[in-house]
């Protein structure tokens, strides 16, 4: 019998490490291969918010694409962004999996054909409720997923318009569209299943730096989030058989 071939993932990174995320958490590397990554698997990073993306003729090697959040906007057309979406574009021609978390989510949705921008309700962080749709793509349904999920957040973008299409597996009351799947292969999130608490108080302290939320709406969100716990498991589960094809 000839020996399985090695299942390979790129990580595709939207935005920068800090000091604290790479001495606690291994930085984005370490925090979604601590979601994602199984044994006997490769995965490549590629810090394509520095230009850094996989060549070409690197694309077939792959079995699946993970989308990162990010600091910057989706709806933005700094030359990586546009790169990133005719990625997008390429690899769904490919039809290969492609996982989007947050900015990921957005940036998927922008290059399907959607539209997206600031939300008319403001920032959403915290943990937060999304409730799942009663009619679920065929292959969500094998999971047998609770009505309601909870999930960390920190955006103030989302998609606002869905790509054609596309079926929206989650919403809330602060976004109308918190997961969709496109197709088989193709699946995005706006919150971030990859979170932990401390990761959540460290992307809050960086926006309320950069000013560019307000400290007390901030600061009362932190508290708020001390006292709830997000499904992480059922939310780990849902990424990683989506990207590893069981579903």
């Amino acid at each position: 019998m000839g020996e399985i071939a090695e299942k390979r993932y790129a990580l595709l990174m939207c935005g920068e490490d800090s000091e604290y995320l790479l001495k606690m958490h291994g930085g984005c590397y370490g925090i979604f291969g601590k979601l994602l990554a199984e044994e006997g698997e490769r995965w490549d990073l590629y810090k394509v918010v520095q230009g850094h993306f996989p060549e070409h003729h690197e694309l077939c090697l792959y079995d699946g694409f993970v989308i990162t959040g990010s600091c910057y906007d989706a709806h933005a057309n700094d030359p990586w962004i546009l790169q990133l979406l005719q990625l997008v574009i390429k690899l769904d021609s490919m039809h290969k999996k492609i996982l989007g978390i947050c900015f990921g989510h957005q940036i998927v949705g922008r290059a399907l054909g959607g539209k997206v921008g600031r939300s008319p309700k403001g920032w959403d962080i915290g943990v937060k409720a999304i409730n799942l749709s009663s009619s679920l793509p065929l292959p969500f349904l094998s999971l047998n997923l609770p009505s309601k999920l909870s999930i960390y957040k920190c955006h103030r973008d989302e998609i606002l318009e869905l790509p054609p299409k596309a079926e929206v597996i989650a919403s809330s009351e602060m976004t109308g569209i918190e997961m969709f799947s496109y197709g088989d292969h193709i699946f995005g999130i706006q919150g971030h299943p990859e979170f932990t608490y401390d990761i959540l108080l460290h992307f809050i302290d960086r926006i309320i730096t950069r000013n560019l939320v307000q400290e007390a709406f901030a600061l009362d969100a932190k508290d708020k989030a001390a006292l709830l716990d997000p499904d992480r498991e059922i939310l780990k589960r849902i990424c990683v058989d989506f990207l590893k094809g069981r579903l």
